[in-house]
């Protein structure tokens, strides 16, 4: 797993982004965190990794140019940034973006070469676009990863499995014209954003429908995924369907949460597909239900990788 201090740190105090959920996720994670190279003698044991700075050839991959050397210039416009978020924008903004893009690009590296599964402790960052960033999101590490697991990995074909309650409306654009990826988002359709991108698959949800409604598309999105046959799977796992997240709607409960990634790291586990896990959102008020959504998804993580 991939972590950085500057994911919580590289946030103002005043965004209304509940920056905190970083450092609180990683706290409830240390009991499972090994030390050593050699996999820990626990039912889940978590490496952490810290990343590197991405490398500007890497974002070239899905966004434009003009964009992205406008953001690491400090020159995007007021408008820009508002439409971003995540402000007041700190000093050290621009170096937490290349980190969590960086610990993006590394996890999907690890798990190419090495298979099972990895995971950023940030990110699913889908609702940024090429050439502009939206909904707390300033480039779309999802769209990167698949890029560059396409174009310098040698994998054969990504499914992108987006299982926030948003649209992956980013990751859609970016990936449109890339027959080896395939996007599909399970996703709340009375929500941001309010204008959609086409998937290649989108299942849509109505708002209040629950576990039942909300695993039967999970159940879905997989077959859909995994009929493309896939060498990689990115899987964007906000928790933010969650029934007491302030901007979910779907009602699921955290039993539904966790049987959603049984699910995912089931199926991928039995097909030895590896996979690698984008945080997503996750804004429950209070945030204590939210951090424990988080803690069950990478304990789970964790505890399949165990059975690779």
């Amino acid at each position: 797993m991939w972590y950085h201090q500057l994911y919580t740190g590289g946030i103002h105090p005043d965004a209304r982004f509940p920056r905190d959920r970083y450092i609180r996720v990683l706290e409830r994670l240390t009991p499972f965190i090994s030390k050593s190279e050699e996999p820990a003698d626990l039912e889940a044991s978590i490496r952490i990794n810290n990343p590197k700075p991405i490398k500007r050839e890497h974002l070239l991959l899905a966004h434009d140019a003009e964009y992205v050397d406008r953001f690491l210039a400090g020159s995007l416009t007021e408008k820009e940034i508002r439409r971003i978020g995540l402000t007041p924008w700190t000093d050290d903004m621009i170096e937490r973006t290349l980190l969590l893009m960086g610990g993006a690009v590394e996890a999907t590296e690890h798990a190419v070469q090495f298979g099972g599964i990895s995971a950023n402790m940030a990110g699913g960052t889908h609702h940024a676009h090429r050439a502009f960033g939206s909904g707390y999101c300033v480039f779309n590490d999802l769209a990167v990863s698949a890029l560059h697991a396409l174009n310098n990995l040698n994998v054969g074909r990504v499914a992108v499995l987006d299982l926030d309650v948003h649209q992956g409306d980013g990751t859609a654009t970016a990936l449109q014209h890339v027959q080896e990826a395939l996007t599909v988002s399970v996703h709340c359709d009375v929500n941001f954003p309010f204008r959609k991108s086409i998937s290649d698959h989108d299942l849509p949800l109505a708002a209040e429908s629950g576990d039942m409604l909300y695993l039967e598309a999970v159940e879905e999105a997989l077959d859909l995924c995994f009929n493309h046959q896939p060498d990689l799977l990115l899987f964007q796992a906000g928790v933010d369907a969650l029934a007491t997240d302030a901007l979910g709607k779907l009602n699921v409960s955290r039993l539904g949460m966790k049987q959603r990634n049984d699910m995912v790291f089931e199926r991928a586990t039995k097909l030895k597909v590896p996979v690698v896990v984008f945080m997503g959102g996750g804004y429950a008020k209070p945030l204590d239900h939210t951090i424990d959504a988080f803690e069950d998804l990478f304990t789970q993580a964790a505890r399949w990788s165990k059975v690779q």
